[in-house]
Order: C-alpha cells, then structure tokens, then sequence
C-alpha cells in the first residue's frame, strides 16, 4: 500500500535554524518540497552562506573522487575526526591515491596499446632493421586488410617516387602490415601515395608513436612480459590504501553530506533576515517523531500539519508500506516507476501472481530446487552482511537486497516446485522414466473431462507412484485446456485492471477515466463472453440464444461498451481500437502456456536424450546419460532463463498496469532529510 502522507509547513528563528535543521536530520522523517516565490528570499543561497557551501562542496567533491580512484566499498564505521582536520585528511589519502590512479592509468594504456599493436610493431622492426634509427631514410608503416590491393600502392608508389623508395610487407593475423621507405625529404609523397589508394599511414597512439619503430618494439615486448604483474602491485598497492584510508574518508564524506544537506535545506526554504520557514511531507505514522523533534524547541519553532491534496498536488512523494511477505517484492517493483500518490500500488498484485506465472512456466520440481539452492546462497550471503561483487556488470548488490532477491527467488522455487508435482516434471520426465510419476487414464478423465476432452487409452500399462494432474506434455489432448488455464489469468487481469481504471476515476472525480473504464470493462467482459458462447467463433448461431446466460451477458458488457465510449468520443475516439487492443492484451497470457510448453518440452529432450543412451549401453550409458543429460539441461535453462522471468513481468508491466493508468504518471520518491554520520560526530554547527 501507498503510506499516506501529511504536509507540514514549520517556521524557526534564523539563528535557531541550525539547531532545527539538524533535529529535523536525526528525525529522519521530513520529505522537504522547495518554497518557490513569496516576499522572502527562496533559491541560490548568496553571500557568506555560498561561500561556506562551496568550500563544503569542493571539499565534498575532493572526497568522493579519491573514493572513487580508491574503488572500495563501504566499510566498517570508524571514528570522525575533529572537523578542523577533515581537509588535511583528505589530502593525505587524495595526494597518494591521485599518483597511483595516474600510474594505474597510464599502464593501463600501455597495455591496451600492446594488445592492439604488438603484433604489428614487432613485424614492422623485423623488416626495417636498422633503418628505423636512420638520419635520412623515412619510414612510413602501413595496413592492408585482406580486401585491399597492395599492387595498386605499389603503382601510386612509382608514380611518385619512380625507384627512390622500398616496399616491405608481412602478414600478421588476418592483415597485413607494410612499410614505405625512402628518402626523408620525400616522406609527404609517399604519403599521398597512400592517399590516392585510400590507406592511410599507421600511427601509434601515445607516446609510442615518437620512437623509432625497434625501440618501440622492444618498449613493447618490456610490457607483455611485466605489465601483468606490474598491474597486479598496483592493484596491492590500491587495496592498502583503500585499508587504510577508506574508513575515514567515508566517516568524513558522511560528515560532509549532512553539512551540504543543510545548505540544501536552507536553498529550498524562505529565509529572512531574522527567520527561515521550509514546507514538505512527513508519513502519517511517523508524526509523533517530528513532534518529538521539534517539540524540544518550545516556542522557538512553530509548525502545522494538515492533510494532503491527493488530487492536484504532483509533489506528494510515495512510501510503499507493505507486510513482511510484500516488501521483498517491493525489489522487483523497482524495476518500474513509483505509483502516483493516491493511486493504486500494485506491489501485492505482482507478490501473487509474478511467481505464481513464473511457476506455472518452469513446472520442474528439479528446476525449482535449482532456485531453491541459489535463493538460499542469496539469503546465506545477506545474513552474513556480505554483498555481491558482480564486478563483470559494472555493479555492487548490498546486503539488503540480497535479501530481498533471495526471499524472491524461494518464492518462485517453491511454486515451481508445486507445479512440478502437478506437471510430474523433475527435469523434464526423468522420474516418469522411474514410473515416479504417471498417467492415470481414470483419474485424468474424471478432474478433466467436465471440459470435454479424453484421454484415450491404447492399452498401454500405466503405474508408478504418483499420478499426474497437470499433463501439460500430453499435447494431443491436453493443450486446449492448459491454454484456456493461462487466458483465465488474462480475463481476471485485464478486466482487474479496468475496474481498478473506474475506482480511481470515481475517487478522484475524474469522469472521462471513469467511462473510459466503464466502457473497456464492459467491452472486454462481451468480447469474453462471446468467445465462451460461441465456442471461440464456432458456432456464430448462438448470438440468438437468449436462454444461455452468456450471450445475456456478453451484449450487457457491448451496452456498457457503447454508453461509456458515447460519453468520452470527444476525449478518447480510438476507443473501438484500444477495445480490439485489449482483446489482444487477454491473448498475450497465452505466453503463460506457450513458453511453459516450449520449456517443458526442451526439458524432456535433454532428459530423453540421456536415458536413451542408458537403455542402449547400460551402466556406462548411465554415467554418460547424466552428464549429457545435466550439460544440456544446463545450456537449456541459462538460455531460456531471462525469457522466464522477463514474460511474467511484462504481463504485469504492460497488460495488467496499462490499463489502471499506472504507466502514464508517478510520484517522487519519499526521500526524507537524515543524517548519515553519526549524531554524537555532526562535527559542530554549519557556518
């Protein structure tokens, strides 16, 4: 749910303001919105106070570029040194760390270019020898790639030089390198030479291009043969200094970001020259901690709180509040804007259904141990207070939300794993292949014959332990009815949707949403309704079959459909399109049924494939069976993985959200004021 917010306006003496400010920090509640207009001052902070702020900035500024030339994550809290030693610290660390960021940098170069142009540079000193040291011989290297004619050069060559100039080339790789030499003084020509065949002379980045080609060579191999290890002192030496200097430059960047957040809070407030008044929004149950801040001023500051306009005001900030089961999907929601305050959080609707969708396509009790596994390892490392290096992708997972991913991730096991008894999948049908699981002709009849299908026994023996409810495999008879299982999700969150459309246009007295809804609800319910009374457009006859409660309903749902477009055709008059569209949005669920199939069935190859290697070579075969049978399993689920998780999301993002107008706007984020240094180490009042 969307934590409901108040808005409270509180006014101070200026010289009180610092006192205030920095309660309003250790509170930790107060979502401030900037104070625009008015008879006092509001905006850029001038004079002293622009000053102070930039020294902090600058300062601010010094710190986070050394943090991040250091590449340390955050470490333990550490003491605070005194503010007036905040700039000789930082210096220390910065001096030493800039150095070394330089040296880091400029081998990294040098290796960068070795990789590119060793091979070349090497091939070039071969051929010219001496020559590249020479006072009066030029030398001009060049690139050939396979498609280019060094014959053409070489006539462009004599063209311009007639016999004063040499010709050498080597392959290296899939080119070939080349060099020109020739007099000095007639290095120009034999480069519009080049021109006129449309190559180009080879020059080599940095500082390696002003040395003659055997003394780069040479430069060159010094590097292969140290710059690894080189890197890897470096890198030591990097790690030492993050040890010994990452601590306090947190604890002081801390410091510094609660100095900079009360210019902040002063820049977004009215300041006169005797007082500051400043506005925002504070969640309803955390009043009583703002009232305990403030209250400890007395008469000093005065405030006043009083209820929000959900309606009209964009600024309201949004704090999604849910139960313990909730919240962790809160990560996954992440991926989406925040709901509008006074709207719909649909955070508990994707908790329900995102790993119930995910189950329903996966449906292997060994895949659902598979996740099992990781979300326990996510949960094991969140417990441990450690987070996820995923260094390859540029990106560092904390703790808490490893957390959050792992509860996630056990969620989405254990109903893949509900679905797999019911699908009687364990890695595809390997346990069908032990009679673990069968086919029950009966028992399949009786769940699944009031839909009309059969299953018909052709005398072949069926026992095990454990019989199958879910044949989803058994494509011949049961794909209709699978198929017809997803579109009901389809029906139930499309529709949802538009009933949640008609909520918020009644809440919020917005007529035009409230027919819009009106009118696709009713249009999607007929087109529904249709599909179920004519049997999917089998039998059109039964549109004059008033005794069958369906077509009742389905021309109810296109009267509702016609009032509601005639009372919004000015607003919305590509209604009758957009009602076609989200008959289409109903059909995408079959993505549900669909990619499950497609996983199940590449589930059973990989299985079949090894047990058939057991069935012709025996005990061997069995030993060669699992290891087949667990790389491609293996192969099969990092390559369809992504598309497991991603079509679930995007039924909720899309097909379900569209419709509740959660897509077109978005609040801010609650984002209170707060201290991130330690109270007791503010290190003194603000200038």
């Amino acid at each position: 749910m969307i934590n409901p917010m108040q808005q409270v306006v509180i006014a101070t003496r200026k010289r009180d303001s610092e006192s205030v400010i920095a309660a309003l920090q250790d509170a930790g509640v107060l979502h401030l919105k900037p104070i625009t207009g008015g008879p006092l001052n509001t905006g850029t902070l001038a004079g002293q106070d622009a000053q102070h702020r930039r020294e902090d900035e600058r300062l601010l500024a010094r710190v986070d570029s050394t943090i991040a030339e250091l590449g340390a994550y955050r470490p333990a809290p550490t003491s605070l040194p005194a503010q007036s030693e905040w700039a000789e610290v930082v210096e220390a660390a910065a001096g030493p760390v800039s150095t070394l960021a330089r040296e880091r940098q400029e081998l990294q170069a040098d290796l960068d270019t070795e990789r590119a142009y060793g091979d070349v540079v090497r091939a070039l000193a071969r051929m010219v020898g001496g020559l590249s040291r020479s006072r009066r011989v030029a030398l001009v290297p060049f690139l050939l790639s396979p498609a280019d004619n060094a014959s053409e050069l070489d006539a462009a060559l004599r063209e311009a030089l007639a016999d004063r100039y040499e010709m050498a080339m080597e392959s290296v790789g899939a080119n070939r390198v080349g060099v020109i030499a020739t007099l000095r003084g007639e290095r120009d020509a034999a480069r519009a030479a080049l021109s006129r065949v449309r190559l180009g002379e080879l020059r080599l980045p940095g500082r390696f291009d002003q040395l003659p080609l055997a003394d780069a060579a040479a430069e060159l191999d010094q590097i292969a043969r140290t710059g690894a290890d080189r890197q890897r002192q470096l890198n030591d030496r990097r790690d030492r200094l993050a040890q010994t200097h990452g601590p306090v430059l947190y604890a002081v960047r801390d410091a510094l970001k609660d100095r900079v957040a009360v210019h902040d809070v002063r820049a977004v407030s009215a300041r006169g020259k005797y007082s500051l008044a400043m506005q925002g929004y504070v969640p309803v149950d955390r009043v009583p901690a703002l009232q305990a801040a403030l209250g400890k001023f007395g008469d000093a500051v005065s405030y006043e709180l009083h209820p929000v306009d959900e309606h009209h005001d964009d600024a309201v900030p949004v704090q999604l509040k849910n139960n313990g089961y909730v919240k962790p999907f809160q990560t996954v929601m992440g991926l989406m804007s925040l709901p509008k305050y006074g709207s719909f959080d649909p955070t508990w609707v994707v908790a329900v259904f995102f790993p119930l969708f995910f189950g329903i396509i996966i449906a292997d009790i060994g895949y659902g141990l598979l996740f099992l596994l990781f979300g326990m390892w996510l949960l094991g490392k969140a417990r441990r207070n450690e987070g996820w290096d995923l260094s390859f992708f540029g990106a560092y997972v904390p703790p808490a939300t490893l957390k959050d991913l792992g509860f996630v991730t056990n969620v989405m096991a254990a109903w893949s794993i509900l679905w797999g008894v019911l699908t009687g999948e364990f890695f595809g049908t390997l346990l069908e292949h032990m009679h673990f699981f069968y086919i029950n002709p009966d028992l399949l009849n009786n769940l699944w014959g009031w839909t009309g299908i059969r299953y018909e026994d052709h005398g072949g023996k069926h026992y095990g332990l454990i019989p199958i409810v879910f044949p989803r495999l058994e494509t011949s008879y049961f794909s209709n009815v699978a198929l017809v299982f997803a579109l009901l999700f389809g029906i139930l969150q499309v529709l949802w949707g538009w009933a949640i459309r008609i909520q918020q246009g009644i809440k919020h007295r917005d007529s035009a949403h409230t027919w819009e809804g009106i009118a696709l609800f009713g249009g999607v319910f007929g087109l529904v309704m249709m599909a179920f009374a004519t049997r999917a457009g089998k039998d059109f006859g039964a549109f004059g079959n008033f005794a069958d409660p369906r077509v009742l309903l389905m021309y109810l749902g296109f009267a509702a459909f016609i009032i509601g477009y005639l009372r919004v055709i000015k607003q919305f008059p590509m209604l009758p399109i957009e009602l076609l569209s989200q008959g289409g949005a109903v059909m995408s669920y079959s993505r549900i049924f669909a990619v499950g199939l497609v996983s199940a069935i590449l589930a059973k190859l990989c299985t079949d494939v090894g047990w058939s290697m057991y069935e012709r070579i025996g005990f061997i075969g069995i030993l060669l069976g699992i290891i087949l049978g667990a790389v491609l399993h293996f192969f099969v689920l990092a390559l369809t993985l992504i598309g497991h998780i991603v079509q679930p999301l995007r039924l909720h993002m899309v097909e379900f959200l569209n419709p509740t107008g959660f897509n077109n706007e978005t609040s801010p984020a609650y984002n209170p004021l707060r201290r991130l240094s330690p109270a007791a180490n503010s290190g003194g009042q603000v200038k």
